[in-house]
């Protein structure tokens, strides 16, 4: 991994808000990245029909390399997923997500971050926990395919108070 190259690509990168047509490349990264991937049509729900969703796809050179979702209710924003195609994964692509994740949802009123990760993905957990998440619960058998459990992990961006 060569850092200048990797500023390069993040320089480059832009992060847009998701459509319809993003979701073929959207797919073939959610199938490698996921044991139960979520299927078109669930993407098109959160796209078209649920407003407290906000979906966005980070584009390079006209490409789909990343994706992510949220869901801001009241004052937090609930990351729903999160992913990069593996090609270019290790180059802080998910972090500068994360980043315009809480800089976005803040925008909306949001102070906190919120998001599930499961107890086997360690390099999930520790990217989280670099970016300032801090575990606060166990969600018990959460995923359905495998029934594991899921570490439910916080960052606050706003005005809230620490112990939360």
């Amino acid at each position: 991994m060569h850092l200048n190259g990797d500023k390069k690509v993040l320089d480059s990168l832009i992060i847009q808000p998701m459509l319809p047509e993003h979701l073929d490349e959207v797919l073939k990264i959610e199938e490698v990245s996921f044991p139960s991937p979520w299927k078109k049509q669930t993407y098109l729900n959160e796209l078209l029909f649920n407003n407290f969703a906000h979906y966005f796809v980070c584009m390079l050179k006209g490409s789909v390399i990343g994706y992510m979702g949220m869901w801001i209710v009241i004052d937090e924003g609930h990351i729903t997923t999160i992913a990069v195609a593996p090609e270019y994964r290790g180059k802080r692509i998910a972090e500068k997500m994360l980043n315009f994740a809480a800089d976005y949802a803040k925008k909306w009123g949001a102070v906190k971050l919120v998001l599930e990760v499961r107890v086997s993905n360690l390099s999930a957990q520790k990217l989280y926990r670099r970016m300032g998440f801090k575990n606060i619960g166990i969600r018990k058998e959460y995923y359905s395919d495998s029934r594991e459990d899921a570490i439910v992990m916080l960052k606050p961006i706003g005005n809230i108070d620490e112990e939360n």
